[in-house]
């Protein structure tokens, strides 16, 4: 079998969208699944909209997700060399010629096929033909290089995702593969790149559908084998729009932002347009094992936010405490956490995972064990009640001696409990507010736990 090659190209005009994500995603796991090479390639001849910036960016968002590249990060302008000799080697061998009509000339042919009710095209003024005779060339105008199309027949392929994809030579006029000032253009230099990097699969939006078969023409035109080709349709938002980054969040680093793990985004962005039976939660180890093009789908995607959140909760409770710590302790601190003399931070989180969506409410939950109680005095008075006191009083004498666990806490407030005739609310309510100032907590005897004797000794015989 030929050894898999695939590539993830983006072109570095802004952040890494969720629908490139997914592209690398799917590319990098094919290549895993065949124990291929996955390449990185920066398609970055648009020099008007390519930033450095936006390079960092698509770097930042694959690195964020894990999806580790092979070979690369390599970039289309490092390799004008390469494109200006295969750009030579067609024209010497006829598949290109040089074409001086201007801007103006160009935009009045499109304009006239307009006018018949056709596609608006180049008319091909200056493609050489047997026996035609070419316009005087002009003097003061630099020509741009076309590529001969195929007058006749039709490009088809057998798309992956999509099926048989047939479309007429007719439709494409010839196209500019480079500028004037010698700069090649993005389908030239896609089809060199596919083929000097020997690409088997190709796995991109569906918006790239009409560059295919320019690419294909111009890759029979250079004597290069063709990859298989497979056009992802878009993700669309909840609303069903199409995502942008003015609607929705489309960016993958706006999740990280927004709390969500990568694990979580890899997964989430897995299953919107590919399925393996009804598993809807599943390591990537598993994913690159199971991963083929034959359960690609070919309809359009939609974010559902609510599945997304119910995923992140159970990658949230699945993480090290520890690495969450590391995610929510700068935004605690911009809160205003007071980590000294607090309760570790990892733990802490690990108490409030299980109802956690993000990692964002995450560390907004726990600030209760990070900032000093200041409970409402109407709660205090209505739950710290003249018939609680003696019960608090003779809690806080047990927790000076007793161990300070779960197991020996909990039977312990049982039996105060009972020489004072209490319910457990009538206890842990005023406990709480005492503790983190909220009547909202996990279960007592894991706050206690938490905070410590010190804490707990400190923070109730305030009030007694």
């Amino acid at each position: 079998m030929t050894v898999v090659r695939t590539r993830f190209a983006p072109s570095p005009t802004g952040y890494l969208h969720l629908g490139g994500a997914r592209t690398a995603l799917y590319s990098w796991a094919f290549a895993r699944h065949f124990g291929g090479t996955f390449i990185l390639r920066i398609e970055d001849t648009d020099l008007e909209r390519s930033t450095p910036e936006a390079v960092q960016a698509i770097n930042e968002g694959m690195q964020w997700l894990g999806l580790d590249h092979d070979e690369g990060p390599f970039y289309q302008m490092q390799r004008m060399d390469r494109y200006r000799a295969v750009v030579a080697q067609m024209l010497e061998a006829g598949t290109a010629y040089h074409c001086y009509s201007s801007k103006e000339e160009v935009q009045a042919m499109r304009d006239r096929f307009t006018e018949l009710g056709e596609k608006p095209r180049y008319d091909g003024t200056w493609r050489p033909e047997a026996g035609k005779t070419l316009p005087p060339v002009p003097a003061d105008r630099a020509p741009v290089v076309r590529f001969k199309n195929p007058q006749d027949g039709d490009v088809s392929w057998d798309d992956v995702v999509k099926g048989t994809i047939t479309i007429s030579n007719r439709e494409l006029d010839d196209l500019i593969i480079a500028r004037p000032d010698g700069t090649p253009t993005y389908n030239f230099c896609v089809a060199v790149d596919d083929w000097d990097m020997q690409i088997t699969h190709v796995l991109r939006g569906d918006d790239h559908v009409n560059n295919t078969p320019r690419q294909i023409n111009i890759l029979n035109a250079i004597g290069a084998p063709l990859p298989k080709y497979g056009h992802l349709p878009m993700i669309l938002g909840p609303d069903g729009a199409k995502l942008s980054k003015r609607t929705h969040a489309a960016s993958v680093m706006e999740f990280a932002a927004m709390g969500y793990l990568p694990e979580t985004m890899l997964n989430y962005l897995a299953r919107l347009g590919w399925s393996h039976g009804n598993e809807e939660v599943f390591s990537m180890a598993q994913f690159c094992e199971w991963f083929d093009t034959d359960h690609l789908t070919s309809s359009a995607a939609q974010m559902n936010m609510e599945k997304l959140a119910w995923l992140n909760n159970h990658y949230i409770k699945l993480a090290d405490n520890s690495r969450l710590a590391d995610l929510a302790r700068p935004q605690m601190i911009e809160k205003g956490a007071q980590f000294d003399g607090a309760p570790e931070l990892a733990a802490a989180l690990g108490l409030m995972k299980e109802r956690a969506n993000t990692v964002n409410e995450l560390a907004e939950s726990a600030m209760l064990f990070f900032r000093t109680p200041q409970p409402d005095p109407a709660l205090l008075a209505q739950h710290l009640t003249d018939a609680v006191k003696p019960a608090l009083a003779q809690f806080a004498e047990r927790c000076a001696d007793i161990e300070f666990s779960k197991e020996a806490l909990a039977p312990m407030i049982k039996e105060v409990l009972a020489a004072n005739g209490l319910k457990m609310p009538q206890l842990a309510m005023p406990l709480r507010l005492m503790l983190t100032g909220q009547l909202q907590t996990p279960a007592i005897d894991a706050v206690l736990v938490l905070f410590g004797r010190a804490t707990v000794l400190e923070r109730v015989k305030k009030y007694l």
